[in-house]
């Protein structure tokens, strides 16, 4: 059975355009069924208090692994860990544990307490690393739109992970389609998530840039216009402006999915994203904590 995806597919597009090849499926779950890689171990405890759980995602026979905890977006107001297995299990396939959690969603939570479920997820990751052939102390973080949002602000802002500065187990940080700088907030919904706008400067990653920021790889694609590609140009030039590295991935003529969806095994043809990825946590996992720039 072929599959045969245009180019510059909306979200949309892509997503009915695959699930109709198996009736009965969800899209997500069709994408993962057709990524090769591990099993997961699906729905374990990390926050009891609000019974936040997330999946693992381990290569068999796996010691020492770098590890990256992946968070998916959605507005702050939706998704779900188990949507996401095909990146859990394109990630692993590379050599990495994976760690894929939820975190509380607008309207139960708004900013910053998302970002402490966030920062609750990576403490556990760094915990029980070695339960799955992991190494807490080579940790990346990782995210798409929100979730990259999400991944920029625990990178950029050591003191939500407990750190006065950035501790040297984070070794780098990849976000993909992510909103960085995105003043002034104009929909409703994000506004409702950000609050009142005095607190929004403090809500964007581009204001928490410093020496000594992590390594990053910034995939947007160039087409975007959910979130537009100045948001990683911006955090771009600010962290490489302050002595960090960040290199910024544009990738013609594709949309704020393309940058997720390419993961997936039947749509690695369109852009080598994952090799960009791979590439990156391989750098700066390697390297000497401190000395993984690009």
């Amino acid at each position: 059975m072929g599959i045969l995806v245009r180019l510059a597919l909306s979200k949309p597009a892509i997503w009915v355009a695959l699930a109709s090849l198996l009736t009965g499926c969800s899209a997500s779950g069709l994408l993962t069924a057709l990524t090769p890689g591990p099993s997961v171990q699906a729905g374990l405890v990390f926050d009891a208090a609000h019974d936040l759980r997330l999946d693992v995602y381990a290569p068999p026979g796996a010691r020492n692994a770098p590890v990256v905890v992946f968070f998916y977006g959605g507005r702050w107001s939706s998704g779900s860990r188990s949507d996401y297995g095909f990146v859990g299990k394109a990630l692993a396939r590379r050599g990495w544990v994976v760690v894929v959690p939820d975190y509380r969603l607008y309207p139960a939570v708004r900013y910053p307490q998302f970002l402490d479920d966030c920062a609750r997820a990576v403490a556990w990751a760094r915990q029980h690393a070695g339960e799955f052939g992991g190494d807490g102390e080579r940790l990346v973080l990782m995210g798409h739109s929100a979730g990259a949002y999400n991944a920029a602000m625990l990178a950029l802002e050591p003191t939500l992970l407990g750190s006065a500065t950035t501790p040297p187990w984070l070794r780098g940080m990849v976000g993909m389609g992510g909103p960085y700088d995105f003043l002034p907030i104009t929909d409703p919904v994000v506004r409702e998530v950000f609050g009142t706008a005095n607190r929004w400067p403090d809500s964007q990653p581009v204001n928490h840039v410093a020496t000594g920021s992590p390594p990053m790889l910034l995939v947007h694609g160039a087409a975007d216009v959910t979130v537009r590609p100045r948001n990683s140009e911006s955090l771009a030039a600010r962290v490489t402006a302050s002595g960090g590295s960040a290199t910024m991935l544009l990738l013609p003529g594709l949309d704020h999915v393309w940058p997720l969806a390419a993961l997936a095994g039947p749509l690695r043809w369109r852009t080598p994203v994952l090799d960009r990825i791979d590439d990156f946590v391989r750098r700066v996992t390697t390297s000497p904590a401190g000395q993984s720039g690009l």
